[in-house]
């Protein structure tokens, strides 16, 4: 009877952290649409290739815009750069304009879903400690979006964001499916996700097959067939998209690990790529850019402003000074995970472009949530209120400036 009881009363509770979750996601996602404006909601590229996907074919017909000048001609036609998984998350909107029931990209809509989508998830990772507080939980859901860069970056809703902001969510529920809820096949689908969209994040697949096999800790220890039957179905859809990219990037450039980034045309004249697109001698600038960079200041509001081609991460978002505290049974293996990640991101030659902060670096965001979340107090402390009241600050101000005026410019 006390077990029957137990059970209940885990149900319940469970229920009502979903139900917490759904609702701080949707407040969430209904503020992000209202005070972001989709700047770069035309350079749609990855949706005009989901289209023709649709139609059969991996490229254009026809010459795209002007503006979208990245796409690549290729044995006539019009071929994107973009991975194949990002091209893929744009398959429902596809559809949905196909059928009439849009009549463009929603880049706004699906900027704000994803931002929706990765509060829920973070506030559902949240229960990796079972012991802090629902107004901490609250905090550290919406931290990630609001309180660093990805608010202002996310809202440009340009594909380049967009994938980044997929990458992120992917993360966040292979994670949550990984460390909370445990699911393989659910992991790796959102780990697909994931890579889809930044191909990069490969690199973290042995750190989910550790966590997969290690924790959460109140699970029993796995037998060798059953960790073998774990790793496969994680790796089911990773597997599928591999095979699918090296398909799709033979039909696009006649070779399995083509991207097509080298193609664009002028790319590789571009200063920053005089090394070639990854070089060791590019890690100095965006070391630069993601860490040292300041801000400019200004005699009247809002004070403060950026410069349009990075800043440091710091400045943009004090709440990572949080990322130093001492605590969190596995800060070591995410460290790592960070540092891999940035030495991969410092190696490309080109810093981010237009944008807040260090936008490529959104991709550590999960990794950091998680050694913030472990290494603090069950409850909201006054050091954490105050960094997140002023990293949310710096990022309305950077979002407004970016997207709402004409104040930054190239």
């Amino acid at each position: 009877m006390l077990d029957l009881l137990a059970v209940i009363d885990s149900l319940r509770r469970w229920r009502m952290e979903q139900m917490t979750a759904a609702i701080t996601a949707v407040i969430a996602g209904v503020l992000f649409y209202c005070t972001t404006k989709p700047v770069q909601g035309h350079f749609d590229y990855t949706f005009r290739v989901a289209d023709a996907l649709l139609r059969g074919h991996a490229g254009l017909p026809t010459k795209p815009p002007s503006w979208l000048n990245e796409f690549v001609l290729v044995h006539g036609r019009y071929c994107s750069v973009f991975p194949l998984g990002a091209v893929l998350a744009n398959i429902p909107a596809a559809i949905a304009f196909k059928l009439g029931l849009i009549r463009a990209w929603p880049a706004r809509g699906l900027a704000a879903a994803i931002a929706a989508g990765c509060t829920f998830f973070f506030y559902r990772l949240t229960c990796v400690r079972e012991d802090i507080t629902a107004p901490r939980r609250v905090l550290l859901a919406v931290f990630p979006v609001f309180a660093t860069w990805t608010w202002c970056n996310l809202g440009f809703a340009g594909a380049w964001q967009i994938a980044l902001g997929f990458a992120v969510l992917g993360q966040a529920g292979a994670l949550y499916h990984t460390l909370v809820r445990r699911n393989a096949l659910l992991a790796g689908i959102w780990f697909t996700v994931a890579v889809g969209n930044r191909t990069e994040l490969v690199l973290t697949l042995p750190a989910f097959f550790f966590l997969l096999a290690k924790y959460p800790p109140t699970l029993p220890k796995f037998v060798k067939g059953e960790q073998l039957r774990t790793f496969a179905l994680f790796f089911t859809f990773p597997a599928a998209l591999l095979l699918s990219t090296a398909m799709y990037n033979w039909a696009r450039f006649g070779s399995i690990v083509d991207f097509g980034y080298a193609h664009i045309p002028g790319v590789l004249n571009e200063p920053w790529y005089q090394h070639g697109i990854f070089s060791l001698n590019a890690i100095r600038w965006n070391a630069y850019e993601m860490l040292f960079r300041g801000l400019n200041d200004l005699p009247t509001f809002p004070y403060l402003k950026p410069y349009g081609f990075g800043c440091s991460i710091f400045l943009a978002s004090p709440f990572l000074f949080l990322l130093f505290r001492e605590g969190g049974q596995r800060r070591c293996m995410y460290w790592i995970i960070i540092g891999v990640l940035t030495f991969t991101l410092w190696a490309h030659g080109n810093p981010g472009g237009w944008q807040f902060s260090y936008r490529y670096g959104v991709i550590l965001l999960p990794w950091m949530f998680l050694i913030i979340a472990e290494n603090g107090p069950t409850g909201l402390s006054a050091v954490e209120m105050s960094l997140f009241v002023v990293a949310t600050a710096i990022n309305a101000i950077a979002t407004y400036e970016f997207l709402w005026t004409s104040m930054i410019r190239v």
